[in-house]
């Protein structure tokens, strides 16, 4: 039998209980009353950006009650401090963290979010700017959501316009340079035009998207994703969509996708995997090689026997002992070299083979994805930087050793450099000394220079003009800008004050694969 005493410490636990839950903040409430509006009543995004954590991921939360309370400069995103107390903004900010299902994003809602800004008949015949259309710069400002389009012999913006939210640095061009293509990580996916300064087309490809690649003829665009795991074909032209592919392994689990990059001596695509031991490679060209599936008791034309990927865009598998995050092509498009993030090597997986052939001690979580190439002593060598080691790594891409590792002022994210130079610009993004990037000589592999742009406010990414003369750098601040320096004297030639200027793609680097930047 229950004694007073207990009856009454339960009695008075339950009434604290009854209390606290009363008084806690309404998390799912307060979301629908002050966030669905802009930001969706799934949280996927409408006219703001998607709150999940996949979407997130670069923003702390203590970070995220900030702009709860305070808003976001140059946005729409007011603060709620007037009306919110602390409690209720911890709330909010704890609720945005929370995972949810994965969400339907297929063929069906990706034609519904497709926007037509201006048909092709629209578009002008030629440019209606007189800058050369090969020696503009797509430079992202994440400060304040914009892109400017920059003249790269005088440089001066030509144009300068409103981009989604959280838009991806990398840039793709169309093969002839007429079209640039940006991908937001909240999945959009936006065409313009660079002949007559205009936007043509977009659409929301996923939830979350990593990056997005175009094929050589022009006429497909690959978007690979996040949220859900999927890998999305569309129509170059008018955005239609071709093709979904659920990012699956043979087991049926799911993967995130890393990266998606076009080979256009393949006509293929190529995507890494984060979740699961593979390679992708899908063919793009009109008329496929039938792709195995499963057992196959005759490979002889004709005469197969057996199930078939006959395409559009067949799917072969390369499977290897752990998957990839970042890889590096070699020039011929026959091999790649991966790395994984938490491992110290690479591994050089031959895409005609389809398996490993080498691997390559590379400690420090080397960023293959911002590696280069260039001839030293006769012979053809990759140079990467690291992220958790100031070292840049020197690899002979015949055998696949490293020859040199190059100590830096710190860790760093980008390096790039030119055909027409023999220097090549590092910077040190992950260390105290981000003001500052270094000059390496491609012919002795020794530092020669340091530039400071800016004392005290992060330097990075460096893309060189067409003809390699000037390099343009960023000052990564929200009241940054885009310094222009002589790349033979290192001298400043001019300075743009920019709004946080994440990354500058050269139109004619990028579809001629310019060996010193990234494709």
């Amino acid at each position: 039998m229950r004694s007073p005493r207990n009856s009454a410490i339960l009695g008075a636990a339950l009434a604290l209980a009854a209390f606290v839950a009363e008084a806690a903040p309404d998390a799912p409430a307060l979301y629908r009353e002050h966030c669905a509006a802009c930001h969706g009543a799934d949280r996927l995004g409408e006219t703001g950006p998607a709150l999940l954590p996949e979407n997130l991921g670069r923003l702390k939360p203590e970070a995220a009650a900030q702009i709860i309370a305070g808003g976001r400069p140059a946005s729409q995103m007011t603060g709620f401090a007037d009306r919110l107390g602390t409690d209720e903004i911890a709330a909010l900010a704890k609720l945005i963290y929370t995972p949810i299902p994965v969400p339907e994003w297929g063929e069906k809602q990706i034609a519904e979010s497709r926007i037509i800004h201006n048909e092709a008949t629209a578009l002008p015949r030629r440019p209606v700017h007189a800058a050369d259309p090969l020696n503009l710069f797509t430079v992202v400002e994440i400060g304040d959501h914009h892109v400017t389009i920059l003249d790269g012999d005088r440089f001066e913006p030509l144009w300068r316009f409103p981009s989604r939210i959280a838009l991806h640095g990398g840039a793709k061009y169309s093969p002839d340079g007429r079209f640039v293509y940006l991908a937001s990580r909240d999945g959009w996916v936006a065409k313009y035009d660079l002949y007559g300064l205009m936007p043509v087309a977009e659409a929301r490809v996923a939830v979350n998207t990593r990056n997005i690649a175009i094929s050589a003829d022009g006429r497909t665009l690959i978007a690979g994703n996040v949220l859900p795991p999927t890998l999305v074909i569309l129509d170059a032209g008018d955005f239609s969509v071709r093709k979904v592919i659920a990012v699956t392994g043979d087991k049926g689990v799911a993967s995130r996708v890393s990266a998606v990059y076009n080979a256009a001596p393949r006509q293929s695509f190529i995507v890494a995997l984060r979740d699961i031991p593979e390679i992708w490679e899908i063919s793009y060209a009109d008329n496929p090689r039938p792709v195995p599936v499963g057992l196959i008791h005759n490979h002889e034309e004709g005469l197969k026997e057996g199930a078939f990927d006959r395409g559009p865009f067949p799917v072969r598998r390369i499977r290897l002992e752990e998957s990839i995050d970042d890889f590096f092509f070699d020039p011929s498009y026959a091999n790649l070299i991966g790395a994984s993030r938490d491992g110290g090597r690479g591994q050089v997986v031959n895409l005609n083979v389809g398996r490993k052939i080498a691997e390559v001690a590379l400690p420090g979580m080397p960023h293959l994805g911002s590696g280069i190439t260039f001839e030293y002593e006769g012979r053809l060598v990759l140079a990467t930087p690291h992220l958790k080691e100031g070292a840049v790594s020197i690899v002979d891409m015949k055998d696949w050793r490293t020859i040199k590792r190059i100590a830096t002022a710190g860790p760093g994210f980008f390096m790039r450099s030119h055909e027409n130079t023999p220097y090549a610009w590092i910077d040190s993004f992950l260390s105290p000394a981000k003001d500052t990037l270094q000059v390496i000589d491609k012919r002795t592999l020794e530092i020669v220079r340091a530039v400071t742009p800016a004392p005290g406010r992060t330097a990075a990414h460096v893309e060189f003009t067409r003809d390699g003369r000037y390099a343009l750098v960023s000052v990564w601040e929200d009241d940054g800008a885009l310094v222009v320096y002589d790349a033979a004297t290192f001298e400043e030639v001019k300075r743009l004050a920019m709004r946080k200027p994440s990354g500058k793609y050269n139109v004619h680097n990028k579809i001629t694969r310019s060996a010193g930047t990234s494709h």
